[in-house]
């Protein structure tokens, strides 16, 4: 099947640096995108570039508070007037202030913003922004790497159309921003399948966190063991990914595609490979609904250049040359686009994590499904 597709990137997304030492790197984005143009990836007429915008402070304001988006544009201007702690930025943790912090968290979010208008006005079936899937963010504070949540904002520009939102996140990390603003509206189902909160930040993401009123059983969690592999983190996101977002029936997915679930990721402890990642995404253009995707985490620099590339790929419904183009070679890190050898892991911890996620498959049947009528 053919599909239009738009890719929403300009360099200025990739050209701001949160620290020196910080994991999180822009400078990823922009070997994604030149590992594409390498490809051809937007050559042809089904694959549209679009430059990225600015999210408006109005557009910001829908879901985060007008004292922290003033207290962020004060940061980023390096104004005094408020306390970074109250807004949890701090000079050595997760989310440092640096120069221009506003302009480059309104741009990321405003190209989200671009991709759901370009999805909403079916211009195209289906828009990726790798710049976005920024989910920790809350209404009044950053977390986790993120300033403005721009999935959630996103979702809130379909809900104000009408339209039922699935949301799936497959970021190592729980998806807990997203979930928090819309814990309690039957109109958003999220699924997020990340390694257990038990053992990596935010600490959320228990299978008990189903929702509250109008919302219950709209919010779903999947946590997985540490070193889950592909056939694992595979088998429990088609038994109960694809069934829920059927019975829901969504007018448009939103998607966070982080790869932080790869296996040589330096900061969580999944062994996804490219195979279990593109499998996923796979599942997820079955549905053949409106899509917008959006980035997320990924600190294996070449793994995230590859497995973007990947799921440009399977969007537009191609498959791209095995060979890395030479002028990428030496960023991407390999010449093979697709993994062949697959982590070693223990045959106690492979038990263990099965275990683990058949629990969890067993209580999310138990405490989801009826929900929605399976």
């Amino acid at each position: 099947m053919t599909r239009r597709v738009a890719f929403v990137y300009e360099d200025a997304v990739s050209q701001h640096l949160l620290r020196g030492d910080h994991p999180m790197q822009p400078i990823r984005l922009r070997h994604t995108y030149e590992l594409l143009q390498a490809y051809g990836a937007f050559d042809g007429d089904t694959s549209l570039l679009l430059p990225p915008r600015a999210a408006t402070e109005e557009e910001l304001g829908w879901l985060h508070s007008p004292e922290y988006i003033s207290a962020v544009r004060s940061f980023s201007q390096g104004q005094s007037g408020y306390e970074p702690g109250r807004f949890n930025f701090t000079a050595q943790g997760d989310n440092p202030i640096y120069p221009g912090i506003y302009d480059a968290s309104a741009l990321s979010t405003g190209a989200s913003l671009v991709a759901a208008e370009m999805v909403a006005s079916h211009r195209v079936d289906v828009a990726f922004n790798i710049s976005g899937g920024l989910h920790h963010a809350a209404q009044g504070h950053a977390s986790g790497f993120c300033v403005f949540n721009d999935p959630a904002l996103a979702i809130k520009y379909f809900l104000d159309l009408g339209l039922r939102v699935a949301y799936v996140d497959i970021d190592a990390h729980h998806g807990d921003g997203v979930q928090d603003f819309f814990f309690d509206d039957d109109r958003v189902l999220t699924i997020s399948i990340h390694e257990s909160g038990q053992f990596l930040f935010p600490g959320t993401g228990h299978v008990a966190e189903v929702g509250s009123g109008k919302g219950v059983g709209y919010s779903v969690n999947i946590p997985l063991y540490p070193y889950t592999d592909d056939d694992i983190y595979l088998e429990v996101f088609r038994e109960v990914a694809p069934p829920l977002l059927r019975a829901f029936a969504p007018d448009v997915l939103v998607t966070q595609l982080g790869i932080d679930s790869y296996h040589s990721d330096p900061l969580t402890h999944l062994q996804i490979t490219t195979r279990g990642f593109v499998e996923a995404v796979r599942e997820l253009a079955r549905l053949d609904v409106p899509w917008l995707a959006l980035g997320g985490g990924g600190y294996d620099l070449g793994a995230v250049a590859r497995a973007w590339s990947l799921a440009y790929g399977v969007m537009l419904d191609v498959e791209w040359p095995d060979r890395i183009p030479d002028s990428c070679v030496q960023f991407v890190g390999t010449d093979q686009l697709r993994d062949t050898i697959r982590p070693e892991i223990p045959r106690d911890v492979q038990a263990q994590a099965r275990r683990f996620a058949e629990e969890t498959v067993s209580a999310i049947k138990a405490q989801v499904f009826p929900v929605h009528n399976l």
